[in-house]
């Protein structure tokens, strides 16, 4: 008997060379992820699994998000402020980079702790004449 396997992609075009963010078990996670990243599709990976949990098939639906979805008001840090940048540091690496916007951060960070298991990254905001901030619980208020 096959076996059906679904995940989501929040992905920015139906190009070859697209950016994909993901997976997510349900659609409205999927739908989340690409309003905040900026991005107007998703795509529904279908995996077909044979009696020997063997790849048999694999399907790719893409789905244009509604232009008002994709315009819908984003979060209060999501819109950039003159002169803020947003830093990120693994506080058990060390390896640290700069961003123009939290969204890219958070990327940033999802894939570094996916790449790194048990690593914590942490995210600071600096903004001229005030200095560098940590936002603490950002993972908590972001998702």
């Amino acid at each position: 008997m096959a076996y059906k396997d679904i995940f989501w992609m929040a992905c920015d075009s139906m190009e070859q060379l697209r950016a994909e963010y993901g997976p997510f078990h349900t659609r409205e996670e999927a739908e989340v992820e690409a309003r905040k990243l900026g991005f107007g599709y998703l795509l529904r990976y279908e995996h077909i699994l044979g009696p020997d949990d063997e790849l048999e098939e694999v399907r790719c639906v893409f789905l244009e998000l509604p232009l008002q979805m994709q315009l819908e008001t984003r979060t209060p840090q999501a819109s950039p402020k003159d002169g803020v940048t947003f830093h990120t540091r693994c506080a058990s690496c060390g390896e640290a980079a700069v961003h123009e916007t939290w969204w890219m951060a958070e990327v940033w960070a999802d894939i570094h702790e996916f790449e790194h298991t048990r690593h914590k990254v942490r995210l600071f905001e600096h903004a001229r004449g005030e200095g560098l901030k940590e936002i603490a619980g950002w993972r908590e208020s972001a998702a």
